[in-house]
């Protein structure tokens, strides 16, 4: 039995959670924005709030790793975790920007039924930060982890089907460039959430 002669720096775990509300904050509110379509300049400022405040906690959590002599898991999966999480808002404010600086009027059905995805694989992801430290409810975790994978390759194919349709109805061009980026914005955020996952997975497997 190793003597724990150096308590270790548990706080990470509340900032990761910090940060996984937050993703589901900016998930839902990209969801409210495709369900009621007007206002998108005010709910782009919004958004941008609520990624700054995201970027504002994956520093805290760079800034104590350099400061803690020793973490509850590898620094390089704190790092990484950090990174996936801070990533989903990245691309969540990334789509939504484009929709005002594109002038976008409405939104295409397949658009909305992705941001329904994201919200339900943010949620996921909350949960599954929130169980990183039970390292012990190895089975809760991979059931998390399973529906974060199946609802990452609905997305996958939910994006495929919307791209072939841009391109089979004779759109314009301009259009098809501006919808196939958001498309693709959105398809990554859920990748990111699944990135996110497999981080969580790989630090249970190691510490169980």
């Amino acid at each position: 039995m190793r003597l724990k002669l150096i308590p270790r720096e548990e706080k990470f775990f509340d900032l990761f959670e910090q940060q996984a509300e937050n993703v589901v904050l900016g998930a839902k509110l990209i969801k409210e924005l495709f369900d009621d379509y007007r206002e998108v300049e005010q709910a782009a400022m919004k958004m941008s709030r609520i990624e700054h405040e995201g970027d504002e906690i994956a520093h805290q959590i760079a800034e104590k790793v350099s400061l803690t002599f020793i973490t509850p898991i590898d620094r390089e999966d704190i790092h990484a975790l950090a990174s996936a999480l801070d990533d989903i808002l990245d691309f969540i404010n990334a789509t939504v920007v484009r929709l005002d600086l594109y002038k976008v009027s409405s939104v295409r059905d397949d658009a909305h039924r992705m941001t329904n995805i994201i919200v339900l694989a943010a949620e996921e992801t909350l949960e599954l930060v929130r169980e990183l430290q039970n390292y012990k409810k190895h089975g809760v975790i991979k059931k998390r982890w399973v529906e974060i994978h199946r609802l990452e390759n609905e997305g996958d194919t939910v994006v495929r089907a919307a791209i072939a349709k841009l391109f089979e109805q004779g759109q314009d061009p301009i259009e098809v460039i501006k919808w196939k980026e958001i498309y693709e914005h959105l398809e990554t955020a859920i990748d990111k959430c699944e990135d996110a996952a497999n981080i969580i997975e790989q630090v249970v497997l190691k510490n169980a």
